[in-house]
């Protein structure tokens, strides 16, 4: 019995170390990933020490620039339906804030800053500063939201529209939180994260913010999946889930004067479409375009549904 059990141990221990093996996934240089995910117009650029992904598209000579954010383990890549119809007539500009895509961990002037929204508020303002931007509407999903309307909270003479794509801001209870967060929030996190992460655990993640999951392709899952082996992108993450921890401080959007629209998936299962209704109730004159069949990144899973209400909201043609 007990050489049983020893060929029994030394089976299972080599069943786990296989596993382990292939469920290993080191770190990407973000040089690796550029011929993929950055060809033109993809653009680097220096803002005091941290290399800033970005595209800017469109028209140089509008007047007020559409800058889009993204939330959280996203990339500029979301917005690619939008910015496809919009660069035509508006100046569009798109970037992977800091901790995510290729943009990567706070570095440079701004190493060890926390990944919080109003410390992402300040920190677009001066890239916009860097592009000679000085007005501008700006729209962000989740936590990209969020880093919107503090945006405009910190800078109200610079923003002229506001747009709010499923965002953060409100305390909520999640119905369904991704697999990829949950498991950045586990004791030990960080060394896991860094050296374990199986494809699997980034289609189960989009599977939970797709209203359809039908619409989850191999490509889009590669994206998610090789912009999350960015190097520090997997540390900066678990400490994004620590701050969000602490909870929301939604008080200043009630300081909100500008035309505002909230746009909202029905079947969003992270954050609840009540929360719609909240900056409804906050925004003097805000309106809102809800979107019963889609999760909670509309933009990315119908960008041209979603794109209605935007440009009518910009008073452009459909």
């Amino acid at each position: 019995m007990s050489s049983f059990l020893l060929r029994l141990a030394g089976g299972l221990l080599m069943l786990t170390a296989l596993a382990v093996a292939l469920m290993r996934a080191p770190d990407r240089s973000v040089e690796s990933l550029v011929h993929r995910w950055a060809p033109p117009p993809s653009d680097f650029i220096d803002l005091k020490g941290q290399l800033v992904h970005l595209r800017d598209e469109g028209p140089r000579n509008d007047p007020l620039p559409i800058v889009l954010l993204h939330g959280n383990s996203a990339s500029l890549h979301t917005w690619e339906g939008w910015v496809k119809g919009l660069r035509g007539q508006r100046r569009v500009i798109s970037l992977d804030l800091p901790g995510f895509g290729l943009t990567g961990p706070f570095a440079g002037a701004y190493a060890g800053q926390r990944y919080r929204g109003e410390v992402y508020a300040r920190f677009v303002l001066e890239l916009l500063d860097a592009l000679k931007v000085p007005r501008f509407v700006i729209a962000g999903n989740s936590l990209g939201g969020e880093v919107a309307w503090r945006t405009a909270v910190a800078a109200p003479q610079r923003v002229e529209r506001l747009v709010l794509v499923d965002s953060g801001g409100y305390p909520f209870r999640p119905g369904e939180v991704p697999l990829g967060m949950r498991l950045s929030r586990l004791p030990g996190a960080s060394w896991i994260g860094r050296h374990l992460l199986p494809r699997a655990v980034i289609a189960d993640s989009l599977r939970s913010v797709y209203g359809d999951p039908s619409r989850i392709t191999d490509a889009l899952i590669d994206r998610y999946f090789e912009m999350a082996l960015r190097e520090g992108n997997r540390q900066a993450l678990t400490e994004r889930m620590h701050e969000l921890a602490q909870g929301a401080d939604p008080a200043p959007i009630r300081t909100l004067r500008l035309p505002t629209l909230v746009i909202w998936g029905g079947r969003d299962r992270l954050i609840p479409p009540e929360n719609a209704r909240r900056f409804i109730a906050d925004i003097p004159g805000s309106r809102l375009a809800m979107f019963d069949a889609l999760g909670h990144v509309p933009h990315e899973e119908d960008p041209a549904a979603t794109l209605v209400p935007v440009k009518a909201f910009l008073g452009l043609p459909p």
